[in-house]
């Protein structure tokens, strides 16, 4: 209460999480007002900072990229102001938030008009009239660590912060702060860990309670913001416990989650184990996996096809003056295929979360309104696994129309079939488009995704065509 903050964490697809985040800042922009906000914690907008972190089957620089496509939506679509910071810093003294942040929300109003050193990296150089200024980056995963003091001075806090923070010669990756907590009647040592593995929480929590005996103040508890990963939390068992040759194979959690990831695995819910599992799976009387995992695996067999013939090309020598240009395309082929086969079960873990929100208590007024708000989001990343298939799919034809230019002639009856099923993908992921859509109150979002795939499937049959035509005319020119 005293920070007057909070902290949302959602973990999404980088699509839908950029989206999150747009609709996030906008939402936020709408109920807050920072001419009347007032709290302990530094802040220079409404929406204050937006990090995104890797957690799997995403890199660093994807969140970079990420990052910064969000950074200039939020600038274009809501008139903020953004800066980036930590990986997608733009200049050496923005990785440090601390910067960004300098004077608050009061200070910048003044100076990101007069100060070019303060001009943001998106966006109009004037704050938001209320909701001033968003700060947006990519970092490693980061703990949020309050320790709380038995005493209400605030000095000792800030020397405290000051003698653990890496900054000021502490622990080098602790940034720390020292805030007064009015309404208890306390302070605290508020801390962010950069990297839990180099400074771990046991060891950040022991200095700062070393340095408040210095001063004769005790401890009076902890608190983590926001999550934390488990490995972060084991350490503090192990060093606390001293746990000899300590393993986390040990912890009942982690071997029944080794075993239901197993279990996935076996469980036909995608080809990997082999076609005719995936076969039976379709088959069987239940709704999932169905049309749109059918259609990824559509798009994946088509880029499977345009691989097959960029190997076989590589292989002839008569074709070394496209070898570099097939190479390329084969590693985008590579790229797509593992895309569509992600999709195949991605499809059917949305339509399962369609389902479970249907499912959802209705007999109050709340739950009703829970139910519909958590229908809506299920309904929406429904549309957009498939939008992101028929996409994959539109790259793949779009590859394997270079192939029927450049390829061996021996393999074109192999793209035609490719771009057949690559159209098919496309096709199908319109059809779970449709269907959805149709579910979907949010009319500008209806009519984003369906013009988006809709332009996609006319594009993609007039290329499936081209590639139809270029094969039944050198089975015209052989029977002449």
């Amino acid at each position: 209460r005293d920070h007057n903050r909070s902290v949302i964490t959602f973990v999404a697809e980088p699509e839908a999480a950029v989206e999150a985040a747009v609709r996030a800042t906008r939402r936020a922009a709408e109920l807050i007002d920072l001419n009347e906000h007032r709290g302990e914690h530094p802040r220079i907008g409404a929406t204050d900072v937006i990090p995104f972190v890797p957690i799997r089957n995403v890199t660093m620089e994807d969140c970079v990229a990420l990052a910064r496509e969000t950074g200039r939506r939020i600038a274009e679509e809501l008139n903020i102001p953004v800066y980036l910071y930590e990986r997608a810093a733009t200049r050496p003294d923005r990785v440090d938030l601390a910067n960004i942040r300098k004077g608050e929300f009061e200070g910048l109003r003044e100076a990101i008009a007069r100060d070019p050193d303060r001009a943001p990296d998106f966006g109009p150089p004037r704050v938001h009239p209320t909701a001033g200024a968003t700060v947006v980056g990519a970092r490693p995963p980061l703990i949020a660590y309050n320790v709380n003091l038995n005493t209400n001075d605030i000095e000792i806090a800030r020397k405290i912060a000051r003698a653990v923070r890496g900054r000021d010669g502490g622990l080098r990756y602790v940034k720390a702060l020292g805030f007064e907590l009015k309404d208890r009647g306390i302070v605290q040592v508020s801390m962010n860990l950069v990297d839990y593995e180099q400074t771990p929480i046991f060891r950040a929590f022991e200095m700062v309670k070393r340095e408040a005996e210095r001063y004769g103040v005790s401890v009076r508890g902890s608190e983590i913001v926001g999550l934390v990963p488990q490995a972060a939390l084991d350490a503090c068992a192990e060093w606390y416990l001293q746990l000899e040759n300590f393993s986390r194979e040990q912890i009942l959690e982690n071997r029944l989650a080794a075993a239901l990831a197993r279990l996935e695995v076996e469980t036909p819910a995608a080809p990997a184990s082999g076609v005719h599992p995936f076969l039976e799976a379709v088959a069987a009387a239940t709704p999932a996996p169905g049309g749109g995992s059918v259609a990824a695996l559509s798009g994946a067999l088509a880029a499977a096809l345009g691989e097959m013939m960029s190997r076989l090309t590589l292989q002839k020598k008569r074709f070394e003056n496209v070898h570099e240009r097939l190479r390329t395309v084969l590693a985008q082929l590579e790229d797509l295929r593992r895309t569509l086969s992600t999709a195949i079960e991605a499809d059917a873990e949305s339509f399962r979360r369609v389902m479970a929100a249907y499912r959802l208590p209705k007999e109050t007024e709340d739950q009703q309104r829970l139910r519909e708000r958590e229908i809506q989001e299920a309904l929406k990343a429904a549309v957009i696994v498939p939008t992101r298939t028929a996409e994959a799919a539109h790259a793949v034809l779009r590859a394997l129309m270079e192939l029927a230019q450049i390829g061996s002639p021996n393999a074109l009856s192999d793209v035609a079939v490719g771009a057949q099923l690559a159209l098919a993908a496309i096709k199908g992921a319109y059809y779970n488009v449709l269907t959805n859509l149709n579910a979907i109150t949010d009319q500008a979002f209806n009519d984003e995704y369906h013009n988006r795939v809709l332009a996609l499937l006319e594009e993609a049959e007039e290329w499936a065509t081209h590639v139809e035509t270029l094969l039944l005319n050198r089975f015209a020119s052989a029977n002449e």
